[in-house]
């Protein structure tokens, strides 16, 4: 009985401390500002794929000319994906669409975009959107910006 009640305690007191941890990484991405929710779905086919598969949901925070996109159910410190200003070309903007509206939250747009000719698709909200676009738009003078 004893050892039930003390590995019972264990398993608690590890739940505990992994909640605290992703709330932790959570507040330190956003301690610096310039932060967004925003999904990420890499290499998206030609064809669009509305089945909802592939979007994983994460945080992206401005770091100077390029964004770093950070999965929220990970424990790693650094960002899965990091997109230079210079390198992306917006292609589309839609709504989402058939199961991606269950993938997605609610009040999502998705933004088509080339990155190194890599397709992707970011959704976000429309506030996060127009600051998106703000800051592609803001490039330093010489430097290649496509919005569509």
């Amino acid at each position: 009985m004893f050892l039930a009640l003390w590995v019972s305690g264990l398993v608690v007191a590890l739940v505990a401390v992994g909640l605290f941890v992703f709330g932790l990484r959570r507040r330190l991405i956003q301690r610096s500002g310039g932060t967004f929710d925003c999904s990420l779905r890499w290499n998206v086919p030609v064809e669009p794929d509305l089945s909802g598969k592939g979007w994983v949901y994460g945080v992206a925070r401005y770091h100077g000319d390029k964004v770093d996109w950070f999965r929220v159910f990970s424990y790693s410190p650094r960002p899965r994906r990091v997109l230079e200003r210079s390198s992306i070309e917006v292609v589309a903007r839609r709504l989402p669409e058939g199961e991606e509206e269950l993938a997605l939250l609610s009040d999502a747009i998705v933004l088509g975009c080339l990155h190194r000719e890599t397709r992707l698709e970011l959704a976000m909200s429309e506030d996060a959107l127009t600051g998106f676009l703000a800051w592609l738009e803001a490039a330093p003078p010489g430097q290649r910006v496509n919005v569509a």
